[in-house]
């Protein structure tokens, strides 16, 4: 069953933002994942969800979402995205039917 990792981030720092938005993808690729929202612009129809720059990453599996977060590959990524950004990341599990 498919995983999603949701990030909501509020950038702080885009040239350093630009750097790691440019070195990730190969990343998320080596552990099957793919984008599915990337940052796009954002119409509310109800309530206020505090959405600034939205990605959705979708991976095969839970275990795979797992791998790419806590990876030796993305640590260093991750410390560059938390250096030029803030926000919540959560990862999600799918469904099926």
């Amino acid at each position: 069953m498919a995983a999603y990792l949701l990030a909501n981030l509020t950038i702080r720092d885009p040239r350093a933002f630009e750097a790691y938005r440019q070195a990730v993808p190969a990343v998320i690729a080596r552990f099957g994942g793919r984008y599915l929202v990337r940052g796009g612009a954002v119409e509310v129809k109800e309530g206020e969800p505090g959405l600034q720059r939205l990605i959705i990453l979708e991976f095969p599996d839970m275990p795979a979402a797992r791998a790419f977060y806590d990876s030796p590959d993305y640590a260093p990524l991750l410390a560059l995205r938390l250096a030029a950004a803030d926000g919540s990341v959560a990862l999600v599990e799918g469904w099926s039917a």
